[in-house]
């Protein structure tokens, strides 16, 4: 009996005492949208180097769904142990909380940050037919339209329909906009005048505005991108405009700590290594690691921000 006793009180003590020090066999990376774009690129490179650093197999997986609340599910509900984590959008974790009242997630609390890993600006451009060739030309076009203009987006709830909602709150203006299903469909109705203009992620459309089928006229960014520097700020213009979007790596809340911060140096290694660094430069995105506590400060700030602009505008999913 006394035996029993104290190995009761043995698992009791281990029980209280939280979960064992993770030792994963092998790491997958979840992806809450599907396999090619940006976040999935960069989960993949990332892995890769990850893998050969860790000696451990790094696997992707895609789970897209509801604007990436899918895949944020997936990761939060996640054992603890080290096996799972996710690579996610800024949207992902601040936008959707205001959209989707049944997200099953807080992403302040079930889901804990390990790093940003990059930021990317998006770009606001027009069909070559507006006659506007600044922002002070836009928005005096935009003024003078009626309400007549429209403007594209990958999705509603994306950053880029509230880039537009943004522009629409700070300037009074009165634009129509037009919800797509992905960044391709929204690029191929702007370049065929079907709509007038766009803001989409640089990377996208840096190669149509070096073909002449679009035309730029600011990024969303507090400075002017590398890759495209003769595109200025639109927050110049329009102060108070900004929209640094960011994609980071993510795990589920209460991953024993000792293996966060080994997860955390290990990404931020493999972020800035010439494998990832050198590709995500190329699609024009800036290296922007962090710890941990940072990214739940730019969450934190972020959800507020968006928050307030969902509910002012009265932005809606179906």
């Amino acid at each position: 009996m006394k035996l029993n006793r104290r190995l009761a009180m043995l698992f009791a003590a281990l029980a209280l005492a939280g979960p064992a020090a993770a030792d994963p066999s092998q790491i997958i990376i979840i992806v809450p949208y599907p396999a090619g774009g940006l976040s999935d690129t960069l989960a993949r490179l990332t892995g890769k180097v990850l893998a050969q650093n860790m000696g451990l197999p790094v696997v992707v997986e895609n789970k897209p769904g509801a604007n990436g609340v899918l895949g944020l599910q997936a990761i939060a509900h996640a054992k603890p142990d080290g096996a799972t984590i996710g690579m996610v959008p800024a949207s992902v974790m601040t936008v959707n909380p205001a959209l989707y009242k049944t997200m099953n997630v807080d992403t302040m609390k079930d889901v804990q940050p390990l790093t940003l890993a990059i930021t990317i600006p998006n770009v606001l451009v027009v069909n070559p037919s507006v006659p506007a060739k600044t922002m002070d030309e836009l928005l005096a076009y935009l003024r003078k339209s009626g309400g007549k203009v429209s403007y594209g987006s990958m999705g509603t709830g994306s950053s880029a329909h509230l880039n537009g909602e943004l522009l629409s709150r700070i300037e009074r203006l009165d634009i129509t906009h037009v919800p797509y299903k992905g960044s391709a469909p929204a690029m191929q109705d702007l370049i065929a005048g079907n709509i007038q203009m766009a803001f989409e992620n640089l990377p996208v459309a840096l190669p149509f505005i070096q073909a002449g089928k679009l035309r730029a006229l600011g990024v969303t960014s507090t400075s002017p991108s590398p890759q495209a520097p003769d595109i200025p700020p639109i927050g110049r213009t329009i102060p108070g405009f900004e929209d640094n979007i960011w994609f980071g790596f993510i795990a589920p809340a209460g991953l024993p700590p000792a293996f966060a911060a080994k997860l955390h140096d290990e990404l931020v290694r493999a972020i800035k290594s010439d494998d990832v660094s050198k590709v995500m430069r190329e699609r024009g995105a800036a290296i922007t690691t962090s710890t941990p506590e940072e990214m739940k400060k730019v969450v934190g700030a972020e959800r507020e921000k968006w928050a307030r602009l969902v509910q002012e505008r009265r932005i809606t999913v179906d």
